[in-house]
């Protein structure tokens, strides 16, 4: 086995861009999913009933349609945090846990990326039935989630440093 994968750093690299490929896939799966099944925007149907509602949107924005028209802007960003984060993973011994959570981060900005720059435009298609809340889509929870988690996580590795280590 190559010592590149079996090494700590090794293991990182390795772990975050396995999972950040994995997201994109995911992410990239469902929009395809959605665009094949209801070409035009609009409802389509119900997941869970009172829960999750199924409405195919194209956004142009970003978070809450919030930015519209600045895609190329939003693109640039996808590639500074995915940089940043990379360079993150590489130059700190940090956890799996928090390297799998950066990941994640990194593959929903990244597979909001491709759409943006494929189509000009984000799929989002989930609809929270019980509130009212935009449509979001796979790459905006798993950005969600992991910016959530990884604040913890980063939070809990750097209480566990030695007092003269930490930030």
């Amino acid at each position: 086995m190559s010592p590149f994968v079996t090494s700590r750093r090794g293991s990182r690299i390795l772990l975050f861009w396995i999972l950040a490929v994995l997201v994109v896939l995911i992410d990239q799966a469902t929009k395809t999913a959605v665009r094949v099944i209801s070409p035009a925007e609009g409802y389509m149907g119900t997941l869970i009933p009172g829960v999750i509602d199924l409405v195919h949107v194209e956004n142009t924005g970003a978070a809450f349609s919030m930015g519209e028209g600045a895609g190329s802007l939003f693109v640039l960003v996808a590639l500074v945090v995915s940089c940043v984060a990379f360079a993150f993973v590489c130059t700190q011994d940090i956890p799996m846990s928090l390297t799998a959570s950066i990941a994640c981060v990194v593959g929903g900005g990244l597979g909001n990326m491709v759409d943006r720059l494929a189509r000009g435009s984000v799929t989002d298609f989930i609809a929270t039935a019980f509130i009212d809340f935009p449509v979001f889509n796979v790459a905006d929870i798993a950005v969600t989630c992991g910016i959530a988690i990884s604040l913890i996580g980063y939070l809990m590795w750097e209480q566990s440093l030695p007092p003269e280590e930490r930030r």
